[in-house]
């Protein structure tokens, strides 16, 4: 049977560095004989998460229910029955994008964090569940790594629904044309990602 591998593209540019690279990642994990589907999350509606943290105060090990009514309750259906997921976001303002923290913050419902207790933890512990992370920034690849929480907050949004990160793709130098282009070599790293993701 083959995997399911979800990309969930936080990405507001059609066509940009980080879709390139996403589409060329989900081309290597249908090489490897996965299934794959993409999720734009500009497209998804998504409510702001209110706090209210409803869905944490019950037990379990499975995901809570939000009381907020939208899209995410059917997005998060696709990412629990994944067999992997391609994370997916740029860099803006020195982090993922405002759509991709948005998602990020509904993820609450895979804590568990009732009143009186300091500190959440997580409901889900093992899955089997990988993960591919994609990021782009108009600095360098090196310096995006060191000077923004791009990385570090889709390494969190992974481990939040149970999913072991197995390799991270950072694209630097994205803002140097207005419709810039990936290299041969940039996609030939996200191919094998993709690849690498569905093994």
């Amino acid at each position: 049977m083959p995997k399911k591998i979800l990309a969930i593209n936080g990405s507001y540019r059609r066509g940009g560095v980080t879709a390139q690279a996403l589409a060329e990642a989900l081309a290597g994990a249908r090489e490897a004989g996965a299934e794959t589907e993409t999720v734009d999350l500009p497209e998804i509606d998504i409510k702001f998460c209110t706090n209210c943290r409803a869905c944490t105060q019950t037990p379990g090990e499975g995901r809570a229910a939000c009381v907020l009514e939208d899209g995410m309750a059917s997005l998060l259906d696709k990412v629990d029955a994944a067999d992997g997921l391609i994370l997916a976001a740029p860099v803006n303002c020195f982090n993922v994008t405002a759509v991709t923290r948005r998602f990020m913050e509904r993820l609450v419902v895979y804590g568990y964090w009732p009143w009186g207790m300091a500190a959440p933890k997580y409901r889900i512990t093992v899955t089997g569940k990988k993960a591919a992370l994609i990021t782009s920034s108009a600095m360098p690849a090196l310096l995006g790594r060191v000077f923004t929480g791009a990385v570090r907050a889709l390494k969190y949004t992974a481990r939040a629904v149970g999913a072991k990160v197995e390799g991270t793709l950072f694209i630097g130098l994205a803002g140097m044309k207005e419709h810039p282009e990936l290299t041969a070599a940039e996609k030939g790293k996200a191919r094998a990602l993709g690849r690498r993701l569905a093994a």
